[in-house]
């Protein structure tokens, strides 16, 4: 399966590689909306894991445009807790499931197979 990571933190990027690695094929990795709706067309990822803030197009804008495109495009948000009401606007926008910072493997691995199966 391959996934696409898009997170404005190298921190969290480098994070979510490591936990998903071993079990997934990361196809790119995006500093922001812009770069993760041009790594989804380049690339067609199964599954994207979106954080909701970023710089120039956050998480949120970039689903819309992904799953506009795509209707078929799984995509995961990446959010901290207490961003409650934005990811009400993440779920409008199209994403299928979302996981919160701190990530703990476990539960971003369970999060991928449930949206992508």
């Amino acid at each position: 399966m391959d996934v696409l990571i898009a997170d404005d933190s190298d921190f969290m990027r480098n994070l979510l590689r490591e936990i998903l690695e071993e079990e997934y094929r990361i196809v790119g990795e995006a500093e922001n909306g812009v770069e993760a709706i041009e790594l989804y067309e380049a690339e067609d990822p199964d599954v994207v894991m979106m954080d909701i803030v970023m710089p120039i197009r956050d998480g949120i804008e970039a689903t819309d445009e992904i799953t506009d495109t795509d209707p078929r495009a799984n995509v995961i948000m990446c959010t901290s807790v207490g961003q409650e009401q934005k990811m009400k606007s993440a779920i409008q926008a199209g994403a299928d499931g979302y996981i919160t910072k701190p990530f703990q493997k476990p539960s971003v691995l369970d999060e991928i197979e449930n949206v992508a199966t």
